[in-house]
């Protein structure tokens, strides 16, 4: 099994500084890597005869390499097969510190993680994402050791950095190795992601489609964050939209942008700045996880949508009228509070966690199609835009009104079940309490048939206590008895009654 823990470090003053140093140079590496891969591209589709298509220098070979295969180096290996263009960059690691000698204070495992990086760009760009960027000091902001690594109660030593303390905020369980340790810097400071994993702890098995005997359906929202098809909703708290945190954050943008460009006062100022960012990203991040776990123990199975949130925050389609030569408005100025709303709710970073808290309990998170999973009733199966009004739904052919997102939730769990062909496991209701509480009389005693539900077994009759609780057996024992029949007596005893029941 793998396990990934997060712990907040605490360096030394030199430490910090060599870690900073350390992302200056990683990030220079990043970037003449990406930079010459994009060159040999160029050399191999359009380079005529110039080696660089900007300085149009001619392509001899004592002043380039041509290469054909994706990076300039050693194309070989020693068996006589081909290298990738990472490990042509990885091979030639050891001829750059001969030539920088600085880079010798690198761990070697550090480089060559910051290639594997870029290989990884390149995969999610054939994927179909964005081509890779170069780096600057806001995206390069961590570092990865797969070697040398220990841990000593609240220590643990990093390569070519020493031992360096941290919060030791959970324990590391035993039998769990370290496989790699990811140091990220943030703004308030240095953290490191450990990698642990056990072999001998088996990895919970998936549930297959005929074990599922248990769907709730998922509805992501921004009044609520999200309504489940069981009909229990989960509150959007609004980490960074809310009144309070929009004023204090417009308050310390305008200090940044009031003081003097790279000057210290500005660096303060925006440290601050990141600081408060920071604590908003971590409040959110923590609750997510806390729903993420309480929505995981609903069923066996999560249906949610498959969201395109991308296009849902993508900015509208400018209108530009030729007659007039101006451009026209197309709601983007009212779509921006709904973008920053969705940013806020980070849908898609709350889907991610209850994926992976999904796969550690063993169950399955199933993804839907969104298309008119508003729209459509689920008393009659009816599908109008129409239907739908506001949070509203009031069906136009069969005149079923209920809420709206509730009524997404359910349809996506039908959904679910229908294109997964699943067979629901139909549970008895052990316990059901009344639609509308019922209020009792003062003298009145709860009753099954009054509350409807479970009552807890008293235990008054069993005690110690002399006085019954009940107060008509109390009036019948006391006029039963002829000698203690004054008023006095009758008065105390129906002030203690009364006292009790209240």
């Amino acid at each position: 099994m793998l396990l990934g823990y997060v712990y907040k470090l605490r360096p030394k003053q030199v430490q910090v500084v060599k870690m900073d140093n350390w992302l200056d140079m990683l990030r220079a590496n990043y970037n003449w890597s990406l930079a010459d891969r994009i060159d040999t591209y160029q050399q191999r589709f359009n380079r005529g005869e110039y080696c660089d298509l900007k300085t149009k220098s001619v392509a001899v070979p004592l002043t380039c390499c041509v290469s054909n295969y994706g990076a300039s180096g050693e194309p070989w290996r020693d068996n006589g097969k081909r290298r990738s263009a990472g490990e042509i960059q990885i091979t030639a690691l050891p001829e750059l510190k001969k030539v920088r000698p600085w880079y010798k204070d690198i761990d070697s495992t550090v480089l060559q993680q910051n290639i594997k990086r870029l290989d990884k760009a390149f995969e999610n760009f054939f994927v179909g994402r964005g081509f890779p960027k170069f780096k600057n000091r806001s995206t390069m902001r961590s570092f990865t050791f797969t070697t040398g690594l220990k841990l000593d109660k609240n220590k643990i030593y990093l390569p070519k950095l020493g031992w360096m303390r941290f919060y030791n905020s959970r324990n590391i369980p035993e039998g769990f190795k370290i496989k790699s340790a990811t140091v990220r810097k943030k703004a308030d400071g240095y953290y490191v992601s450990i990698r642990i994993e056990d072999t001998s702890v088996p990895i919970f098995p998936v549930k297959t489609n005929s074990e599922i005997n248990t769907v709730v359906g998922l509805d992501m929202g921004l009044g609520k964050l999200i309504y489940c098809s069981d009909g229990s909703v989960i509150d959007n708290p609004r980490f960074g939209t809310n009144k309070k945190t929009k004023r204090l954050q417009r308050i310390r943008q305008r200090r940044v942008s009031r003081k003097k460009k790279r000057s210290g006062n500005r660096r303060k100022a925006q440290q601050k700045l990141s600081i408060f960012q920071h604590r908003i990203a971590t409040k959110r991040e923590s609750y997510q996880w806390q729903v993420a776990k309480k929505i995981v123990k609903k069923a066996d199975a999560i249906a949610v949508e498959d969201l395109n949130i991308s296009g849902m925050m993508k900015r509208c389609k400018p209108k530009y009228d030729q007659t007039k030569g101006r451009f026209l408005p197309n709601g983007q100025s009212a779509k921006r509070a709904l973008s920053r709303s969705i940013a806020d709710a980070s849908w898609y970073a709350l889907i991610s966690k209850i994926e992976y808290m999904a796969s550690l309990s063993g169950k399955v998170v199933l993804k839907i199609n969104p298309r008119h999973t508003s729209q459509t009733c689920s008393a009659c199966g009816h599908v109008d835009a129409d239907s739908r009004d506001g949070e509203k739904f009031i069906c136009t052919n069969c005149g079923h009104v209920d809420d709206a997102n509730l009524q997404a939730a359910r349809n996506i769990k039908v959904k679910a079940v229908n294109q997964y062909g699943l067979i629901l496991k139909q549970i008895r209701k052990v316990r059901q309490d009344l639609s509308k509480p019922k209020q009792l009389s003062l003298f009145e005693t709860p009753n099954p048939e009054s509350t409807g539900s479970k009552r807890r077994q008293h235990h008054a009759q069993s005690s110690k206590r002399g006085v019954p609780g009940n107060l008509g057996t109390q009036l019948d024992l006391f006029f039963q008895d002829n000698n203690n029949g004054t008023i006095v007596e009758v008065v105390n005893l129906l002030t203690y009654s009364e006292e009790s029941v209240k």
